[in-house]
């Protein structure tokens, strides 16, 4: 255990992330410190160092997709130990004493913690959170690349959990990116018949490999009409306006769309859209601890994961005017060189 952590922070909102040098305090009995290995980038670290959520305070360390070793652990930690291989997410910590967490819904809890809101992130040589939130890493999964599942891995797969999604279902991921692509590898390999909604031709082939059975091209009404009432479940990655008109028609009876990207505006849904085929519209944040290790055994078990591109974290502002310039494919990690 270190007296002091070596992070990258902006000190402002929009700000170039410069080196930051800070003090952690004591840690608590039910904490664990991890030495980072690798930190996945999120589009959520801009939408925190821009202040999009209003939320941001400065200095602000991101990062919560980290990976690493736990190299100190409070006296009341249960179940990890010393150089055990874990991963970090959104969350770091939870009351572990609501209705929620008691009913296994860590991620519902009202006080949860969040590890880039009001406390410093993975972009830096270590992190902490609490004992439930640092997850180990089956045999078989590739660490240098699992990162970006313990934000966009599990924010997608929760979903298909909770909704009841069934192998023999029809099934719509619109946006093949960051989150997107995890979704269609899930999905083939859950059992399910996929279908990719794209606004980009380019990504036809990929989205193939990715494990679609079909592909369309979400800006082309005719093919939103080739194949109206025949999906069991969508799920929207994306955070723009979209035709819901045609996403809605496109479900069957007992349909559900299903919401994991923040969309912005207020989305256009009849009651009559719901009722007249008990369709659904639903929306989710990310798992539950339980959830998380059971998304990294099903990820170890098929040979899910995400397609990613590396930079040193020392060039942390050249990965994210790279994600800013919407150029990475999928996601983005960075390997610590401090």
């Amino acid at each position: 255990m270190r007296d002091t952590f070596q992070a990258y922070a902006t000190s402002a909102k929009g700000g170039l992330l410069e080196r930051l040098e800070f003090d952690p305090g004591p840690l608590g009995g039910e904490q664990v410190e991890v030495a980072v290995e690798t930190c996945g980038i999120c589009h959520s670290d801009l939408s925190m160092i821009d202040n999009e959520w209003g939320m941001a305070s400065y200095p602000l360390v991101p990062g919560h997709e980290a990976i690493g070793c736990v190299v100190a652990a409070g006296d009341r930690v249960k179940g990890l130990s010393l150089g055990q291989r874990v991963g970090v997410g959104w969350f770091s910590g939870s009351c572990m004493a609501c209705p929620q967490c008691l009913a296994g819904n860590h991620n519902l809890c009202p006080n949860g913690e969040q590890t880039i809101v009001a406390r410093h992130g993975g972009f830096a040589d270590r992190v902490r959170c609490h004992w439930a939130w640092a997850t180990p890493l089956p045999e078989g999964l590739d660490a240098r690349a699992a990162g970006p599942l313990f934000c966009g891995g599990i924010t997608v797969f929760a979903p298909i959990l909770d909704c009841g999604v069934r192998p023999t279902d029809r099934v719509g991921v619109i946006g093949i990116g960051g989150l997107g692509h995890m979704a269609v590898q899930f999905l083939n390999k859950w059992g399910c018949e996929v279908t990719a909604f794209t606004s980009s031709d380019s990504k036809y082939d990929e989205a193939t490999r990715m494990g679609a059975h079909k592909v369309i091209n979400s800006r082309d009404p005719a093919q939103w009409k080739e194949i109206a009432g025949s999906l069991d479940f969508i799920l929207c990655t994306v955070n723009v306006a979209l035709p819901w008109d045609a996403i809605m028609g496109s479900l069957a009876p007992g349909g559900r769309l299903h919401l994991v990207g923040a969309v912005l505006d207020p989305i256009p849904v009849s009651a009559f859209a719901l009722i007249g085929a008990r369709k659904a519209l639903s929306g989710s944040p990310l798992g539950s601890p339980s959830q998380v290790a059971t998304m990294l055994d099903f990820s170890a078990r098929h040979s899910i994961a995400p397609i990613i591109e590396t930079f040193p974290m020392s060039r942390v502002n050249d990965a994210l005017d790279h994600l800013r310039a919407g150029k990475a494919r999928y996601r983005l990690v960075l390997e610590a060189d401090f």
